[in-house]
């Protein structure tokens, strides 16, 4: 490859010719491909990463054209996974990249094979029990981590060091409760607040790859792009919890299983029990409130009723739910996250 694609580039002097060549060498693992990770994958391998191994569930449907820019119509009605695609995609971008598509669920029975031999995890989910799960595995290999997320047009970035900076349960002691956050299937998201925080995500992971460590945001950053309003909560002001059962305690319950969601089918009928790993209290009239514009919701103080697409919930305290109209386990954990959250 000519040493024009990266010229400009090396003139930037954070990065400089010893930088890329570390990042020529870098070995990243994204968890997620869908908005925020088709964005990060296209601005790392067109920025010369070594090796991108790209983990992915999901496959493409049309609703995901509007913000997840590295795919197309094509894609789309081919019915490609996610991974596939983006690999396809990133490697008439950049030949040189070494790109791996791995086409499964990020869990505790799939992380200990993707993690190690890696350099960096960028976070590209849209889940807490998932983001759990990367934090534990952060602090057990020892690799950096960057976390993202965006709904609507508000989003939130920062990374993770291991023995630098607090971990995300320092932050965020457990997971929410289901139903208690917005999720882009129940308020939408625009494409803006996407690619803005992918670019954070991207940029802190350079940073990490580069070893400018120095050069991290050091802050928990919140950004409502509707509202134009920039926050950020300093980690150095919420130090490393030696009490933190992660980092602190380094027992990774994530990383065992203990929290993890389970699927069952119902015997007899078209319909998939969705387990949620921590029982805890729903409040209904949120998920109610925004499930309402899909169809008819019932609730009262025993479970929530709903009907959206072809699907029917019926949604309990516990967070445990019955999806009707499946009996594909994973489908009805997609449904669970697309509409509850998790």
């Amino acid at each position: 490859m000519s040493e024009l694609r990266y010229s400009r580039q090396v003139l930037f002097s954070g990065i400089g010719a010893e930088g890329q060549k570390k990042l020529g060498q870098s070995r990243v693992l994204l968890v997620g491909c869908g908005a925020l990770g088709s964005v990060m994958a296209e601005i790392l391998v067109r920025a010369g990463i070594g090796c991108l191994t790209i983990a992915d569930r999901d496959y493409i449907d049309e609703s995901n054209l509007q913000r997840q820019s590295l795919y197309t119509e094509a894609d789309c009605s081919s019915g490609l996974p996610k991974a596939v695609a983006a690999a396809r995609h990133l490697a008439e971008i950049n030949s040189q990249a070494e790109l791996v598509p791995r086409i499964l669920d990020v869990n505790a029975a799939t992380i200990a094979d993707l993690v190690p031999g890696h350099d960096l995890i960028l976070d590209g989910t849209d889940n807490f029990e998932t983001r759990f799960l990367i934090n534990d595995a952060s602090l057990k290999w020892n690799m950096p981590w960057v976390y993202g997320a965006c709904v609507g047009a508000y989003g939130m970035c920062v990374a993770f060091v291991p023995g630098c900076t607090p971990c995300l349960r320092c932050v965020l002691e457990q997971l929410p409760p289901p139903g208690s956050s917005p999720t882009c299937d129940t308020v939408g998201v625009i494409g803006p607040i996407v690619h803005l925080v992918a670019a954070l995500e991207a940029a802190e992971g350079l940073k990490i790859l580069t070893g400018n460590l120095a050069h991290l945001n050091g802050k928990l950053m919140s950004i409502d792009l509707w509202e134009n309003q920039i926050t950020g909560i300093n980690l150095a002001q919420l130090q490393r919890d030696a009490g933190c059962p992660a980092c602190g305690q380094r027992v990774f319950e994530f990383l065992e299983g203990k929290h993890e969601g389970r699927a069952q089918s119902l015997c007899g009928r078209d319909a998939v029990q969705v387990h949620r790993g921590s029982p805890s209290q729903v409040d209904f009239k949120p998920v109610a409130e925004r499930l309402a514009p899909f169809g008819p919701v019932t609730y009262n103080e025993f479970l929530l009723r709903a009907r959206v697409d072809k699907y029917e919930f019926a949604l309990f305290r516990d967070g445990r739910a019955i999806v009707r109209g499946t009996h594909d386990h994973e489908e009805a954990r997609r449904v669970y996250a697309r509409y509850i959250g998790s």
